[in-house]
This record gives structure tokens, sequence and C-alpha cells, in this order.
């Protein structure tokens, strides 16, 4: 006689949340479908797929973390798989968790530096979702910093404090780029990597040369961390968040993150976390240069939850301003706009004026980005009116970028997301007069806003001659962001593309490899 399959119990949690919800079965497979394109997934759920699910059926994969999010969505509360009566699987949303404790903070963190690896095609099949942008906004929008964020015994007075005053330590060491991900250790040369049995060798002080976790964080630690974070940013901009990525990531895992499990006090730790929480916030930025949006996205998060645990709520702000404009660049506007307003309600108007100036930019770029005139005007006048009282004040440095050559640049990007090209001209020009050689990367989208400009005001040829020299400076730097703006500057001129201007522009290009 054949033996009955297992009768199963059919799924009451499911239902009473479905009916909370107003949901027929249909609309609930459908809503899975809609977030699952999202994340890059084609999903093929109907209304009987849900009968099964009610019957007792688990979905499989990542289905129940979604079924979860589309109730989440619906209802405003968090709500989990098991809160479903599904099985627990891989969550849909793994990095983008914002922590419950400082140690939490470093595992997750540490376990996306570890596991960034791989080609640029690779990291860029994680899914980016505007939905991971609400619920870790608001957290920290509504937390608090952590009461305690030290780890060993207590001392009076830390050697990350003793050091004030003293030369920092010479040059960090960065491994090499696209190394193996364990090789994050310069050695001297000809010296053997120190095999079992065999301690590590030891410096004149009897300190370990290879970090390990345990080990005391000083000051020169700290000063090096900083050291290596503006050795990355001028890279990043000269030439491309891709130049020297995995460089950086490796650098955070093999350096970074034994600090973070180390030993320091109250004072010390704020200051590493600070650190740490810019370095991941650049790793994110040269993620999101690249392209590796969902990566990028991961990044952002978590340096957003390392600032709540050094107490820098100017830093989240900034934080939350990259995320914005993130979503600015993949065309999210609402969400960007809600982004900027939550780092502005977050620090109120006691902050630099520096600060308040590069918030309100942010907001006019989403309202740019929908379209809202009114609304883009306004912010912009804001962030006008914030850098002009700024004069001589002091400004955190991570800020110090957002000068009148930015503000112009502002304005330039927000014109020609209005189709406003005469404005858009005028700033543009005028953000390339005052932007510094250094700042290529930036230099180069500006250059192509006046082109895009120019081609609105119908002077075809100085667009097609701008765009050709932007061009050839894209060509020797790793930026994907860099490429599409060319990109879509070649998508406005399709209703030209027969003009002599035209193909000469294309033949140039061509030309260029």
């Amino acid at each position: 006689m054949t033996e009955r399959p297992p009768q199963r119990t059919p799924n009451r949690q499911l239902a009473a949340l479905i009916a909370e919800a107003g949901f027929s079965n249909a609309g609930l497979a459908r809503r899975v479908d809609q977030l699952g394109v999202e994340h890059g997934l084609d999903l093929r759920y109907d209304k009987t797929s849900v009968t099964r699910w009610l019957r007792g059926q688990q979905p499989r994969g990542t289905t129940p973390a979604l079924i979860a999010e589309v109730f989440t969505r619906r209802l405003g509360r968090r709500l989990s798989a098991q809160d479903l009566g599904l099985d627990a699987s891989a969550p849909v949303y793994a990095g983008l968790e914002f922590a419950a404790t400082p140690e939490e903070a470093v595992d997750i963190v540490g376990g996306l530096w570890r596991k960034d690896s791989g080609s640029h095609a690779e990291l860029r099949k994680i899914a980016f979702t505007p939905a991971g942008l609400v619920v870790p906004s608001r957290d920290w929008l509504i937390g608090r910093p952590d009461e305690r964020v030290g780890r060993g015994p207590e001392r009076t007075s830390p050697p990350a404090d003793r050091g004030a005053g003293r030369p920092a330590r010479p040059g960090p060491r960065i491994p090499e780029q696209g190394g193996p991900a364990g090789a994050g250790t310069v050695r001297p040369e000809g010296a053997a990597a120190p095999g079992p049995g065999r301690r590590a060798p030891a410096d004149v002080r009897g300190r370990s040369v290879e970090r390990g976790p345990g080990q005391r964080v000083t000051a020169g630690d700290i000063a090096a961390l900083r050291a290596v974070g503006d050795l990355f940013h001028t890279l990043d901009e000269a030439y491309g968040g891709g130049h020297a990525r995995q460089a950086l990531v490796r650098y955070l895992e093999h350096e970074c993150e034994p600090m973070l499990r180390g030993v320091y006090g109250e004072s010390a730790g704020r200051k590493l976390f600070a650190a740490t929480a810019e370095l991941t916030r650049l790793a994110g930025w040269t993620s999101y240069d690249i392209a590796a949006h969902g990566l990028a996205q991961r990044y952002f998060v978590q340096a957003l939850r390392l600032a709540q645990a050094a107490g820098d709520r100017m830093f989240g702000a900034y934080v939350l301003v990259t995320m914005s404009r993130q979503a600015v660049y993949l065309g999210h506007g609402r969400e960007a706009v809600q982004l900027a307003r939550v780092a502005q309600q977050g620090v109120g108007t006691s902050v630099p004026h520096t600060v308040q100036a590069l918030l309100h930019a942010a907001e006019a770029r989403g309202h740019g980005v929908l379209g809202e005139v009114r609304a883009c005007t306004a912010s912009l006048a804001r962030a006008e009116r914030a850098l002009d009282a700024a004069a001589g004040e002091e400004s955190p440095h991570w800020v110090r970028f957002f000068d009148e050559a930015q503000l112009a640049d502002e304005f330039g990007h927000c014109h020609r997301d209005l189709q406003q090209y005469r404005a858009a001209a005028q700033h543009a020009e005028r953000s390339m007069r005052l932007r510094a050689p250094g700042y290529a990367r930036s230099r180069l989208f500006c250059q192509v806003v006046l082109a895009t400009a120019r081609l609105g005001l119908g002077e075809l040829e100085q667009a097609c001659l701008l765009a050709a020299q932007a061009a050839e400076q894209a060509v020797d730097m790793r930026s994907v962001r860099a490429h599409e703006y060319l990109r879509d500057f070649e998508r406005r001129l399709e209703p030209y593309r027969d003009a002599p201007p035209v193909r000469t522009y294309r033949d140039r290009v061509a030309a260029l490899g």
C-alpha cells in the first residue's frame, strides 16, 4: 500500500496577515513578483501559488523574505518570514540591517569587506532596492548614540589619547591592488611569512608587525586610518572609483577590522568608529562609481550605523546625503528627497552653515529629478544662503569640498534636469572656472552637463566639441558614471544623428577605442 505524503498544516499566520492587509491572493502574488523585479528576479507567482502557501507549502529561496517585505511595506511595521509562518531563508536585505549593537555592526560590515571580491560584473549583480533606504534612515533618525563602544579593560588615559601632539606614524600600509583576499600585509622584502608555530615578527617596541584582534589601538592607528582615507579620496576623484577600490576594501579587512576587534577605551573607540565610518562610506562611494549599486547601498547603510556608534550625528547626515545622491542617479527622486529631509531633521539648524548648504542642495537634486521646479528652486536658494553665511566658519573636514564651485555644479545639474538650459550652461561654466584641477571626475561631469545644456540651446557643434573633450578625459578614468554621463548625452544626440557635427563627434569617440 502506497504511503500518503504527510499532511500540511494550514498557514493561519499568513491568512491573518492577508486579511489585515486587505490583499487578494492574486494581489499578493503580483506584489511579490513586482518586488522581485526590484531585485533582478524574474518571478511568476499567481493566486494559485498563494493558495498553496496558505495550505502549508513553503516557498523556496528568497521568496519568504520577499513576502515578508511586501507585508512590511503595506502594514508599516517590520515583519520577518517567521512572523508569516514561513521558513527562514537567506534574507533579501542581507547587509542592509541596522545593527542593534556596535559589535553586531562590526560583524555585518566585516562580512561585507570579506565578501567584496570578484569582477565588477559580479559585484553589479547585487541588487539595489529603494525599500532598503527606508528602515535604516528611520532607525538612524530615532536612534541614540551607543552608551559604550570601548572594548577591553578601561584605562584612565587610553593610548589613543596619549599620542596627542606627537607626529603620526609614517605612511599607512596599503595592500596591493587586486591581491588575493588574504594578502593584506606588507612584509620586508625577502621575509618569510610566519608559518605554524612561528610568531609574527615584532618591531623594536615588541608589538607585532601584523595586527591581530585583541591588540590595543593607539592614536597612530587612528591617524593611519584617516591618512588612508585622504589618499583614497584623492585617487577616487582624480582617476575614478574603480582605480583602487579593491585595495581600499582589503585595507579595511586586514587593518581596520582587527582594530575594531582590538582593545580601546571610550574616547579612542568613538574616534575609531568615526574613521571607519568615513572609510566605509568611501568604499560605498567607489562601488557606486563602478555601478555596483546594491553593494554601495549596503556600505552606505553600514557607514550610517558606524557613524551612530561614533556619536557623530553630522557625519550620519552626510552618509544620508550620499545615499540621496545615489537615489538621484538611479532616478528615485522621491526617495532622494526623503533621505535629504531625514538628514536635515536629524541634525537641525545648529550645524555649520556649510553642512546646511550640503543638505539643502541634496534635496534640490531630488526635486530636480522629479521636475518640481518651485521646490527645487527653493532648496537651491536655501543652499546658497547657507553657503554665503559660512564664510570664515569652522566646518568638518569631510564637507570642505562643498564650496562655490560645488554649489554652482549643483545648480547646473538641477537646471539641466528641469530643462532650463540657459541657466544650466551659466552655472556649469562657473563651476568649471572655479573647480580645482584635482577634481577631475567632477569637472568631467560638469563639462557633460554643459554640453547637454548647449545641445538644449540648439548649439549642436559646440555641444559635440565639449562632449568629445569629456570623452577623451574619460578614457583614463575608471568610472562607470563618467561613461554613463556620456551615454546619456549620446542618447540626446539621436534626433541629430545625421548632422555633420554628430558624425564628427562619433568618429572622434570611436578613434579613442
